[in-house]
């Protein structure tokens, strides 16, 4: 069996976010997740530093999935590693690492449709400039699994867990159960209070996989995910903890998609509501959250219920 290797939680301030990666002090040492372009030298150098470690020795960058605030800092870092560290991310996810632009066109395609916003695109196009360090290619596509070697006895299995995205991963580090699924196990939201994925189907059936195939033993999350009651879970979670964070997962998936469904057959509407065309949503399920406010991912699950919706018409 290999040799248990300890697990680092690294955070980065990002207006309210806490942007986490998490360090792997494997004998190839691996990072889940770069936050922003800020980031690894902001928040990843000195936690390092702080517990004996140098940026410098990273040899992997483990991406879980392709969104601003977990690829914008890849560059970054693997420069900091002299270009030396292997860069991973899911083919699909792929895209949104080599450019700028599709980070622009995921919005236009998807939670743009909805907020109304005549500066939107220029938003996010100013947004993906200053958070994003740089395009890049990576080192390693993926489609779930691999295994990866991090030198010595230590491997790590990757898991293909779409539906926050298509191309979101779970990467296990074989023999201890540790998880990291980025932005995969959402409970009931976390700072908008709100579920946020692009595919409901795909995103609870990777949710079961987790729970009835993975077990994770310590589950690593890319934010403090909130319970029901809106107390946050922290995001290393033990079995227990992430049985239960699956769980309410699965339970708030469940009340969103009966609520989006009923209001997709009644027919959209169109209203004053910052919650158009899905207010009866809202109102359904008591949400009270800004919708405007980034990532939007209020928006972002309803249409992905409504594309859902239109592909089994």
């Amino acid at each position: 069996m290999a040799h248990a290797v300890n697990v680092h939680p690294l955070v980065s301030p990002w207006g309210r976010f806490g942007l986490y990666s998490f360090f792997i002090d494997a004998p190839e040492p691996a990072i889940v997740d770069t936050g922003i372009a800020s980031s690894p030298t902001a928040g990843m150098a000195p936690a390092l530093e702080a517990i004996g470690r140098r940026i410098e020795d990273v040899r992997w960058i483990l991406l879980t999935h392709g969104h601003i605030d977990h690829v914008g800092g890849a560059h970054a870092l693997w420069e900091l590693t002299g270009r030396r560290a292997q860069v991973v991310i899911h083919e699909a996810d792929a895209p949104m690492l080599r450019s700028r632009r599709a980070h622009v066109e995921e919005y236009l395609a998807g939670r743009g449709r909805y907020l109304g916003d005549p500066e939107g695109e220029a938003k996010v196009t100013a947004t993906a400039h200053a958070v994003i360090a740089g395009e890049m290619e990576p080192t390693l596509r993926v489609k779930g699994g691999e295994t990866l070697s991090l030198g010595g006895d230590v491997t790590v299995s990757v898991h293909s867990i779409p539906g926050h995205t298509l191309g979101s991963v779970a990467y296990v580090v074989d023999g201890q159960g540790a998880v990291f699924t980025g932005d995969a196990v959402q409970a009931h939201g976390a700072a908008n209070g709100f579920p946020g994925y692009t595919d409901p189907v795909a995103y609870r059936t990777s949710l079961e996989y987790l729970r009835d195939e993975i077990r994770p033993r310590h589950l690593y999350l890319g934010h403090p995910y909130r319970r029901a009651d809106g107390t946050p879970y922290g995001v290393e979670l033990d079995a227990a903890q992430a049985q239960e964070a699956i769980a309410q997962s699965l339970a708030a998936e469940g009340r969103v998609g009966a609520a989006a469904c009923g209001c997709l057959q009644t027919g959209l509407a169109e209203t004053d509501s910052p919650y158009s065309p899905f207010a009866r949503v809202a109102e359904e399920l008591g949400y009270t959250g800004d919708p405007t406010l980034e990532p939007s991912p209020f928006f972002t699950s309803m249409h992905g219920y409504r594309e859902h919706l239109d592909q089994n018409a």
